[in-house]
């Protein structure tokens, strides 16, 4: 058992598959994933689920990400996560699904806000799969026209956005930061910085830094599994010293994306690697980089 340390899980999934619509997880095919083959994580987790994986850690409260519920009804799934969280301890606060580029994007922000656990929204924007194919300005990117107006209205609503897209985006990702410095942008998994051969992470590095630089941005030190490698240490540790030298002690936080990176590790695995690989810190800075980081920037 490993539990002093309190922690507050900034991004993990929870999903009832009779209940909810998933069409990647309740659909006929499996779509394209980057861990591959995610057949294992293809049924309900829940509560009792979530708690038994994090059983030998200290979670207090937790943020839930939306889980790619089906894009015409995008608050069905926080108002069935706002009962649910009502009959149990978790969530703590909730980050919805919004297309930022819809028609009726004000009416869909507007009901997520009503809410009172919605925090914020993500969208995973169009991307290249390659930083060779990279297109600025590409319909339903960052620098699209119609996002930029959904985006400018989550001001208005006080939300946050939450952003995952591969490293060559993130300069799309700085510019938008740095246009709309009234909202809160936070980055998912890390960047994703999933090639690891040595021009791969410089070209992360290289963007990770120059996203540091504008201010409203934090990033959520997660989804680190490479396919077909274990998760360890040595695998990550410069990958997460990296970050937080780049974003500094107060601008991260440590998550689970439980259960998808149950794929790449146990809970244990991911959340001890994290506090092995900051044994170094003093005590100040692990809580804020495990909970206190997440409760303000949540607002828990």
């Amino acid at each position: 058992m490993t539990l002093p340390l309190p922690i507050i899980d900034a991004h993990h999934h929870l999903w009832n598959l009779e209940t909810g619509d998933y069409p990647w997880l309740n659909g006929d095919k499996q779509v394209d994933f980057r861990y591959g083959d995610y057949s294992a994580i293809r049924r309900d987790y829940l509560y009792d689920d979530f708690c038994g994986d994090a059983a030998n850690q200290n979670v207090v409260k937790s943020v839930h990400m939306e889980a790619e519920w089906d894009r015409a009804d995008p608050v069905a799934e926080s108002r069935w996560l706002t009962g649910y969280a009502q009959a149990h301890d978790l969530p703590s606060a909730i980050v919805a699904q919004a297309w930022l580029d819809r028609e009726d994007i004000a009416d869909v922000l507007a009901a997520h806000a009503a809410l009172d656990l919605v925090r914020g929204i993500r969208q995973k924007p169009n991307a290249a799969s390659r930083p060779e194919d990279f297109i600025a300005g590409a319909p339903g990117s960052m620098a699209d026209p119609r996002f930029r107006q959904g985006y400018a209205l989550l001001a208005d609503f006080g939300l946050s956005y939450d952003l995952q897209t591969p490293w060559w985006h993130l300069g799309e990702a700085a510019d938008l930061a740095g246009d709309f410095p009234d909202t809160q942008m936070i980055l998912n998994h890390t960047g994703l910085p999933a090639d690891r051969s040595a021009q791969g992470l410089a070209g992360w590095r290289d963007a990770m830094r120059h996203l540091s630089q504008a201010a409203n941005v934090v990033v959520k030190i997660s989804g680190l599994g490479v396919p077909g490698q274990a998760w360890t240490v040595d695998s990550n540790r410069s990958i997460i010293l990296d970050t937080i030298d780049a974003f500094g002690i107060e601008r991260c936080m440590f998550a689970s994306n439980f259960p998808v990176d149950r794929l790449c590790a146990t809970y244990d695995v991911i959340f001890n690697g994290f506090k092995a690989i900051t044994a170094d810190f003093d005590d100040d800075e692990r809580v804020k980089l495990f909970h206190d980081n997440a409760a303000r920037i949540y607002h828990l």
